[in-house]
């Protein structure tokens, strides 16, 4: 090989491996809750396999625990392309339109295929509401179901008047001003603390948040009420998207699609732990007396009829595909 062959062969190369560098896509992915919550072991598990089927020309990395951006503030990021995905509970953009706080309307489910029926009815309304802000929807895993918390046993919700209830949207600001508690929003991560120092008094989420949050280090009682089952959503900015290769594109749906299944498969096996291990831990899980279930039914009968107005056409049909 003469020596301007082979100085043509090492400017070919190295241009050849500066366009697969160049090729390379890397995305940041922020995320509120940590690294051992079933719902951020599925979000790696994603990454790894859009990594995995694009032979790493797309890398996702994950801040976990809102150490990228603060959990409310995660959805505006991928909006405005500060971040290009991410994964927020959907009800916590109920303020902005109606269809964001479906989910969360209390004792409109009753158990996981409910809860996949109502999302099914729910998705195509959904992914317009997101596209009209110039998001993708990629998949939608359910929290097990809901139950109060407190430091005595709720056997009413008369029991409830006059508490500061934890609030982390405002269909969860609606009951607790249903019921005369006081609203107090509080994000997970400062649940301990808030507990501990007088912020609020009681609160509705799954046994995933309270063995995450050791919730018998400040309360004593689980009312597994099994109120409802809030989704997260992970999406994706549309123009971030659409710079990807038409490949990139479909390991990242397919990727998607393969999360979600595992998501729901994951959260049922998550509600079996997560209950036994809030037992082992000290905390007194009950039944909800016939007196506290017959109150957050006609709390929930009411908050659905108001959700059912706000939302309009789209919320009738929503409701009616699901009544189906």
């Amino acid at each position: 090989m003469t020596k301007f062959v082979r100085v043509c062969a090492g400017v070919l190369l190295a241009g050849g491996l500066m366009t697969a560098a160049s090729a390379q896509t890397k995305w940041d992915m922020p995320t509120p809750y940590p690294d051992g919550n079933f719902h951020t072991k599925n979000v790696l598990m994603f990454t790894q396999d859009v990594a995995k089927a694009t032979k790493g020309s797309l890398q996702i990395t994950v801040h976990s625990a809102g150490s990228l951006f603060k959990h409310p503030e995660i959805k505006r990021a991928v909006r405005q392309g500060t971040a290009p995905i991410g994964e927020i509970l959907e009800s916590l953009a109920s303020n902005e339109a109606p269809v964001y706080g479906l989910d969360s309307v209390p004792f409109l489910t009753t158990g996981y295929d409910s809860a996949h029926k109502l999302y099914m009815a729910q998705k195509p309304y959904l992914e317009k509401q997101l596209a009209s802000e110039g998001l993708i929807l990629l998949y939608s895993v359910p929290w097990p179901p809901q139950g109060i918390y407190a430091k005595k046993e709720i056997k009413s919700v008369d029991d409830l008047k006059g508490m500061k209830f934890r609030t982390y949207n405002a269909m969860i600001g609606r009951i607790a001003a249903l019921v005369g508690a006081i609203p107090t929003q509080i994000e997970v991560p400062d649940l301990p603390t808030a507990f501990a120092t007088g912020r609020v008094d009681v609160m509705i989420t799954s046994a995933s948040t309270g063995v995450d949050t050791k919730a018998q280090d400040y309360l004593t009682h689980y009312m597994d009420t099994q109120a409802w089952q809030p989704r997260n959503i992970v999406f994706v900015n549309k123009q971030a998207f659409d710079k990807l290769t038409p490949a990139e594109q479909k390991a990242v749906k397919d990727a998607a699609a393969v999360a979600e299944t595992r998501g729901w498969e994951l959260s049922r096996e998550e509600m079996t732990i997560k209950t036994a291990a809030l037992k082992a831990a000290g905390i007194k899980v009950v039944a909800p007396s016939p007196e506290l279930k017959a109150g957050l039914a006609k709390v929930g009968a009411t908050i659905t009829a108001e959700w059912e107005k706000s939302a309009g056409a789209d919320g009738a049909a929503m409701l009616a595909a699901y009544r189906k």
